[in-house]
């Protein structure tokens, strides 16, 4: 099971825009709560704090401790709001877990023997990461930080898909019930080639071309072509 974070909150009264863009000004995060159910609750998130926690890969991944006052909520990440252009966090959306409720999670793939591979080592090629993170079931005890995928074997060429992903216990892939089909391709190794274009030359206007290639449209006449003769 991943490791525990702690996340102080406040309750927040106020809503709409105009209450949230006030909160940001301050250098808080408005955030809501939900699930589990019980009604959805608007939070309050020290900015500083959110985003010394979000630099973390498992934070993502992990049962989150939401403390309000003196009660504690485990809870997980759904979603975060990030500015499009400066390093501020918009807004933050939390599910409520339940012990005996399974839920769902996405979750990093870790690639494992990329640098031992045969197909890198041997066949010169570079490994591709086709998903770097899957959705999986499981209880809230058995939620993994991420997923571990062992590639020190693969060839040059082959490819390894979602099953060859060895599972921790308690938890599974949504996606392989569906049927073979949905078996995507997790990671290969191939060669990739560098493809030169040439770039054609183009002629000034009045050049004359060589022969067998075409004149430019703007190119003007040869002496002598393209007029009539004043003996006609």
């Amino acid at each position: 099971m991943s490791d525990d974070f702690d996340l102080i909150a406040e309750i927040r009264e106020d809503q709409g825009k105009g209450a949230s863009r006030r909160l940001r000004h301050q250098g808080l995060v408005p955030a809501i709560i939900y699930g589990a159910g019980r009604p959805p609750r608007a939070l309050t998130f020290d900015h500083n704090r959110v985003i010394q926690q979000l630099a973390n890969e498992s934070f993502y991944s992990s049962v989150l401790n939401i403390k309000v006052g003196e009660k504690s909520q485990a809870a997980i990440l759904k979603d975060v709001q990030r500015h499009p252009s400066k390093a501020l966090i918009m807004h933050m959306d939390f599910q409520r877990i339940v012990e005996d409720q399974e839920i769902k999670m996405l979750v990093p793939i870790h690639f494992l023997g990329e640098d031992v591979a045969p197909g890198v080592k041997l066949g010169g090629g570079k490994v591709m990461h086709l998903i770097n993170e899957l959705e999986i079931v499981c209880l809230p005890k058995d939620l993994p930080e991420y997923l571990d995928i062992d590639v020190s074997e693969l060839e040059l060429d082959a490819m390894l898909k979602m099953s060859d992903i060895k599972l921790p216990e308690g938890v599974s892939i949504p996606a392989l019930a569906q049927g073979e089909e949905a078996d995507r391709p997790v990671v290969t190794i191939q060669v990739i080639k560098e493809v030169v274009i040439e770039e054609e030359e183009e002629l000034e206007p009045g050049a004359v071309p060589v022969e067998g290639e075409e004149a430019p449209e703007d190119a003007a006449p040869a002496e002598g072509e393209g007029e009539e003769s004043e003996s006609e």
